[in-house]
């Protein structure tokens, strides 16, 4: 072979070689290279095929969801609260005539940590660390619950979950979660608060349940009666042997149930991002005429609201706390469960807070307090729309009046959340809650919430006789 003809063969060997390369790369890309994180497989995606398969894995590893209504409850078989000191659900508390607790609270407490499955360990959250509570808003809003067609999530704000989370006399050891040994990531959580609660007439000290939530990959590892064990443990051993709790399916066994009603606040809004729950038999143009509201706007100086037809409507400041504790004891009272706040409790839960919790009082001409209604703020994320990233959503929290139409009231506190920026406004039909409802031109939604005692007996009682609202 000459130098010519070999230097004419090496390109084409090169090119050829070149070509083997490429095509080998190419097969190399689908051959797998051992294992991935699953995790990190599926943050890789873009966000609406994120939401597609978190839809599709919620359908395939819940199986059937549990149940909403009492007829479905009585068909369900519950193996975890069956083991539980609650009143079941063929008897429930309609028989019931005396309160006290289901099982005797002295027995001896566990003292190790209920074990976990391999892989997996307790911790505790110190929420005033910035990093910790960052993980748990990624955590609660991105599995804490979503509507049905996923389009839609809470948004919670480190302000609100540390307002949630950290009343007076909380306990860092009852804020629980279950991290990943492997990369140390939150994947649980559960958490109780101190509250002193009245049932019938009776005084009793007890905890709170909030934010229980498992990672929606999770689910089938059974972390959720492991998580409420453990907390139940921790709460145990502080001497608290009773808790509330309230969720939107039914367990045994309810010992009160009502629903939500919503006012649209920005119908144009609520309709462009298709929220649920709103009337479908209307246009917009004709929702928009129905819930117009009037405009308000405040003095720069003392946020005074002008435009509001209750006389001495102002936001509740800290000098008014005496008042309200005044007001609020002797209007809760009337309920068969209540909260029983201290002075520090009203500071914490009323006192206004930006983006977190709006209260406003009623000053007579005496300056005594006659009124007081408040609500707390919850943000949700709005996905895949074109327009709207955010919905803000005003949740009622606390109202009693004395001297002034509630109707008259409450709507001053629709005008005042628009004027806020709130989207729509939600309400329980609780206490006397009823009175102004449809009146306002809110609307029921399908969606129920179910009161619940542990370790405690006694009555089932209407809605209207519920005092307590639970910001979760």
């Amino acid at each position: 072979m000459t130098d010519s003809t070999l230097d004419k063969k090496m390109p084409e060997d090169e090119s050829g070689s070149l070509k083997s390369t490429k095509k080998k790369q190419k097969k190399d890309a689908w051959r797998a290279a051992g294992p991935k994180d699953p995790f990190a497989m599926l943050d890789s995606l873009p966000e609406k095929k994120q939401q597609e398969f978190q839809k599709a894995l919620h359908l395939f590893t819940l199986g059937p969801s549990l149940p909403k209504t009492l007829q479905q409850a009585k068909r369900h078989k519950y193996s975890f609260w069956e083991t539980q000191p609650v009143p079941k659900l063929d008897g429930g508390g309609d028989g019931v005539v005396t309160c006290g607790p289901i099982i005797d609270g002295e027995a001896r407490v566990r003292k190790e940590p209920y074990s976990l499955p391999q892989g997996f360990s307790w911790d505790t959250l110190d929420l005033s660390n910035p990093t910790v509570l960052g993980e748990l808003c990624t955590l609660l809003n991105e599995n804490y619950t979503a509507e049905d067609d996923n389009t839609i999530r809470f948004d919670f704000s480190p302000e609100y979950l540390q307002w949630s989370l950290k009343p007076p006399n909380w306990l860092p050891q009852w804020h629980c979660c279950v991290r990943v040994d492997a990369n140390n990531k939150l994947v649980g959580f559960i958490a109780a608060v101190p509250t002193d609660a009245l049932i019938y007439e009776m005084k009793k000290r007890m905890v709170q349940v909030k934010f229980l939530c498992v990672h929606k990959k999770l689910r089938l590892k059974r972390m959720t009666p492991v998580l409420i064990r453990e907390l139940t443990r921790r709460v145990n051993q502080q001497g608290l042997h009773q808790a509330v709790y309230a969720t939107a399916v039914v367990l045994p066994t309810p010992l009160s149930s009502c629903r939500y009603w919503k006012r649209p606040l920005n119908s144009r809004k609520l309709a462009e991002v298709s929220y649920p729950g709103l009337s479908q038999t209307m246009n917009l143009q004709r929702a928009v005429k129905v819930n117009r509201l009037p405009e308000c706007v405040f003095f720069l100086l003392s946020l005074t609201p002008k435009v509001t037809k209750t006389k001495g409507l102002r936001p509740m400041t800290k000098k008014d706390i005496a008042g309200i504790h005044i007001l609020l004891q002797a209007n809760l009272s009337r309920f068969h469960l209540s909260p029983v706040w201290s002075l520090e409790e009203i500071e914490h839960w009323l006192l206004p807070r930006e983006n977190v919790i709006d209260t406003y009082v009623v000053e007579g001409e005496d300056g005594t307090l006659t009124d007081v209604v408040s609500f707390y703020s919850v943000s949700n994320r709005v996905l895949n729309h074109l327009v709207h990233t955010d919905l803000r959503a005003a949740y009622l929290f606390c109202i009693a009046t004395t001297d002034n139409d509630v109707v008259d009231l409450m709507e001053d506190m629709l005008v005042l959340a628009k004027a806020k920026r709130f989207d729509v406004f939600l309400a329980l039909d609780v206490m006397d809650n009823k009175l102004f409802l449809e009146r306002l031109k809110f609307s029921i939604s399908d969606t129920s919430l179910h009161y619940y005692l542990y370790n405690w007996m006694c009555p089932t009682m209407s809605q209207d006789k519920v005092g307590l609202v639970l910001p979760n």
